[in-house]
């Protein structure tokens, strides 16, 4: 039985509290590892080697960071198959979905370090009697932590600025999915004490979010975690990158080619068993092609077949709130039209579900699920979808497919981070965006990763002397 350990200062460490944690297989249910529980010793030592090794790599030409860095994600990328393995085997994604994940991922971690290429740290701005130079400064130790469901595509998207900027970083993985951090670490090649690892759970992260030589706090999780990281980062007056939970509303429009729409419905549904930030979770369909549309979604729907192009839920405690979503829709009157039952044996499967005759009494339309579900409610129009889509108090991104011109500028207007027009998924490199609501605070991508990375001062002197 592997015991994972602690990366500190470029030494793999035993924790300096006893207490570990059993790593699960959601497939098998079987112990396939243990970790350490965390504790603020180990944070300490951690913060310590991350404050120690700054210095050294911020005083690196950036050309040099983000060559380095760049040579680490080729290495990721080469060990692509590897770390789709273990995430398969730690939160149950299948082989052939997470290679081209952490394919993307390790593309992304060397596209977001290049960006630092063309950001301008420095800027010199002049008018006749005063000369203003603007420096963008690494902030210096910074923490990222990061959720169970996508272990190795969130901890890179989060790092390549941090590193590019002359950060460095303590990086705090899930408890319920620690070893492919553990993995991408061993696979470092960036300077002793550049990224640090510490494993745990709330046992390691509170004392790193609330450290005093942490600046920056970048966290992906659920909304009650993340209010309890806010706290403590206004606390301590450092800054904090919150990306939260979701209920990412979707609005059909009538026109749309049904059958076509449908598949990508159930692809943003079922993907990663609905364990994404970004799930279609809330589906707004004009009552005009809603019949047929079910039927399709229906259809589609058993693509996705429960040990093998379907996961398992990361755990018992994630199904739980699956199971749960569904009894109370269906004991308010809805249906379901598909799924429903979970599949006998070992492993916490659950089949993808499409339930109709849904409404906002229901908690499968009001809380995030995170699970294969999709909830269908029927509008009369799409003006009334988008009012529908709108009415909630997450914002984190929302989806819309019409082929009405003047409908697609009216989709603009949902409150959230990311609106998708056609299409679920993507965007330019250069995109930037900042949660909604109880989705979280703080600008990301492109430009504004780096602006949170960095800290501004201007020098100012004058140009005639009196």
């Amino acid at each position: 039985m592997r015991t994972a350990r602690n990366l500190i200062g470029g030494a793999w460490q035993d924790t300096a509290w006893g207490t570990l944690l059993d790593v699960v297989d959601p497939a098998t249910e079987e112990v396939i590892a243990r970790a350490p529980a965390g504790c603020r010793e180990d944070v300490d030592r951690a913060v310590a080697a991350a404050v120690a090794a700054q210095p050294a790599w911020a005083a690196l030409p950036v050309a040099e960071r983000v060559a380095r860095v760049g040579a680490w994600a080729d290495t990721i990328a080469a060990h692509a198959d590897e770390l789709a393995d273990i995430e398969r085997r730690e939160m149950g994604r299948p082989l052939d979905i997470g290679r081209s994940f952490v394919e993307g991922s390790a593309a992304g971690l060397k596209l977001t370090a290049r960006q630092a290429l063309s950001y301008a740290f420095e800027e010199t701005f002049r008018d006749p009697d005063v000369e203003t130079r603007v420096m963008r400064h690494p902030l210096g130790a910074t923490a990222v932590i990061t959720p169970w469901n996508f272990p190795v595509a969130i901890l890179l998207g989060a790092l390549g600025p941090l590193l590019a900027a002359g950060n460095t970083v303590v990086v705090k993985p899930s408890e319920r999915s620690p070893l492919s951090a553990v993995r991408l670490c061993e696979l470092l090649t960036l300077p002793d004490g550049v990224v640090n690892l510490v494993l745990g759970d709330a046992r390691a992260g509170a004392p790193l979010t609330e450290h005093e030589q942490i600046r920056l706090v970048h966290f992906t999780g659920s909304v009650a975690a993340g209010r309890a990281v806010g706290a403590a980062s206004g606390h301590r007056l450092h800054r904090a990158t919150l990306e939260l939970g979701g209920k990412d509303a979707v609005v059909v429009d009538a026109g749309v080619d049904v059958a076509g729409t449908a598949a990508e419905v159930a692809r943003g549904a079922f993907l990663n068993t609905g364990q994404i930030c970004t799930s279609m979770e809330r589906i707004y369909v004009h009552q005009d092609i809603a019949e047929d549309f079910v039927e399709a979604l229906v259809g589609a729907a058993a693509a996705f077949v429960p040990g093998e192009t379907l996961g398992p839920l990361v755990d018992e405690r994630q199904r739980d709130t699956v199971r749960r979503h569904v009894a109370d829709a269906v004991e308010r009157g809805a249906t379901v039209r598909t799924g429903g039952e979970e599949p006998p044996g070992k492993g916490y499967f659950y089949p993808p579900t499409v339930l109709t005759g849904v409404d906002d009494s229901m908690l499968v339309m009001t809380e995030e699920t995170f699970g294969p579900l999709a909830p269908v409610a029927v509008v009369a129009d799409f003006a009334t979808g988008l009012a529908q889509a709108a009415r909630s108090r997450y914002g984190l991104a929302a989806t819309v497919y019409t082929d009405d011109p003047e409908h697609r500028e009216a989709a603009a207007r949902i409150p959230a981070g990311v609106v998708w027009i056609d299409q679920w998924q993507g965007g330019s490199p250069d995109m930037v965006w900042e949660p909604a609501g109880d989705s979280g605070m703080g600008a990301a991508g492109a430009h504004a990763a780096y602006d949170a990375a960095t800290r501004p001062s201007s020098v100012i002197r004058p140009l005639r002397r009196p």
